[in-house]
């Protein structure tokens, strides 16, 4: 959608450059040594200003337009390693109140993971953390690591921890998950599981939640 609106906003661009030459050229008398000039409005420029003047009418038009919402990329059709759900704060609550609870949330995860270690063992990462407190912009990311001591990890992936991507971002007042295996077919249930533990604790503080289909 992005691509679109600024491809468009190019082309009405161009189209202002076009029409920038349309318009009659002065001929210069016989004799002189100066360049013709086109003659745009009631004002004279030379070629070369009329297309920076074109080409600035562009970009600024550009820059104005309103972007769409954030939108998460999507899981692949039929993935079994990829997740994604929406979770909406409660009625009433500010916004800089509802991303304090998700922060909250998602530091409440357990560092040492779920079940013995068994899901996210190796702990996690918070990459990166943008969020607005209008909750309206920016993205939170982190990485979730297993232990590296299982029998998959050791035969597939030479005794290194598995790393997954939990993408957060706010779209029109909820919140978009993402949870995702950077490797392999199936992730044995470990997004889902992620996902219930911190989708667990916003639904204590009255959130409710939505699943999407991939």
């Amino acid at each position: 959608m992005k691509s679109f609106y600024i491809s468009s906003s190019i082309i009405f661009g161009v189209l202002n450059i076009g029409r920038s030459f349309t318009y009659p050229v002065q001929q210069p008398t016989r004799g002189s040594s100066q360049l013709c000039e086109a003659k745009i409005g009631d004002n004279n420029l030379s070629r070369r200003d009329a297309v920076y003047t074109s080409l600035a009418s562009v970009f600024a038009l550009s820059s104005s337009i309103i972007l769409p919402a954030n939108a998460i990329e999507k899981c692949p059709p039929g993935s079994k390693n990829c997740l994604r759900q929406t979770w909406t704060p409660p009625t009433g609550l500010s916004a800089s109140d509802a991303t304090s609870q998700l922060r909250d949330a998602i530091n409440a995860y357990p560092q040492e993971g779920q079940e013995d270690g068994k899901v996210d063992g190796g702990g996690y990462t918070i990459i990166s953390d943008t969020l607005g407190k209008d909750s309206a912009s920016g993205v939170l990311k982190l990485e979730y690591r297993s232990s590296g001591k299982g029998t998959f990890a050791k035969i597939f992936n030479g005794g290194k921890p598995f790393i997954d991507d939990l993408v957060i971002e706010p779209n029109d007042g909820s919140f978009e998950f993402r949870s995702s295996s950077r490797v392999g077919d199936s992730d044995f249930g470990v997004n889902g599981k992620r996902l219930s533990y911190i989708g667990g604790l916003l639904k204590g503080k009255g959130w409710t939640g939505k699943g999407l289909a991939n």
